[in-house]
């Protein structure tokens, strides 16, 4: 399983679609925002980090289309599916893959591009810890996505109209909880919401989408 891991993070690099791509989006959307809002500090600061969730969402879909369908088109996802490694095992692996490749990288980069929206201190802290608690949860239910569509042709468009409403609780109790945090309120009820959401995408998610896999592979 570990390389598997390897392997796939050496194909995201090479392949150039996950790691550049994702930031380089979440730049531009964190760039624009501030030209279409305006300049007052005010308003820029009060919605920074819904922004900064909402690019960090879209940013995740760019590339959930090559989890499983590079494999899929060469012949690599027969091998794997008659490999001892249970098939659950291989989503699991390659949603982490691709969270180490963009839901990292992204909440890394989220606490510096919040700068450029006029983010308060407090919201530093906050939009990191929300990212790293939900962009897995991201990766996992975009995983379950990609196995859906995987023997489709050209399905990244039919990929995100079943994401994105899967990704909307997420996305809700994250920006919530980095708004309360930077107003120095309590951020502990979405918090766990969100944290509940990301342990059970990962817990029954792998099995789901290994089912779809092995439906498709038929």
């Amino acid at each position: 399983m570990i390389a598997l891991l390897v392997r796939d993070l050496r194909l995201a690099m090479r392949a150039g679609g996950g790691f550049g791509l994702g930031l380089a989006f979440f730049l531009i959307v964190s760039t624009l925002v501030p030209f279409g809002v305006g300049p007052e500090a005010a308003i820029l600061s009060r919605i920074a980090p819904g922004i900064l969730w909402v690019g960090a969402l879209l940013a995740c879909l760019l590339s959930l289309d090559r989890i499983f369908q590079l494999d899929f088109e060469d012949g690599s996802l027969d091998l794997l599916a008659t490999a001892p490694i249970p098939m659950e095992g291989i989503v699991a692996v390659k949603a982490l893959a691709h969270w180490l490749v963009t839901g990292l990288p992204l909440t890394l980069a989220a606490p510096v591009l919040g700068t450029l929206m006029n983010l308060e201190s407090p919201g530093h802290y906050w939009i990191f810890i929300t990212l790293l608690i939900g962009t897995p949860a991201l990766s996992m239910i975009g995983a379950f996505g990609a196995a859906l569509t995987v023997g489709l042709k050209r399905g990244g468009l039919l990929l995100s109209l079943l994401v994105l409403p899967l990704y909307i609780p997420t996305l809700i109790f994250g920006a919530e909880a980095a708004t309360r945090g930077t107003a120095g309120l309590s951020a502990s009820t979405p918090l766990l919401m969100m944290a509940g959401i990301t342990a059970g995408s990962i817990a029954l998610l792998p099995f789901a989408a290994a089912a779809a896999l092995r439906v498709n592979l038929r």
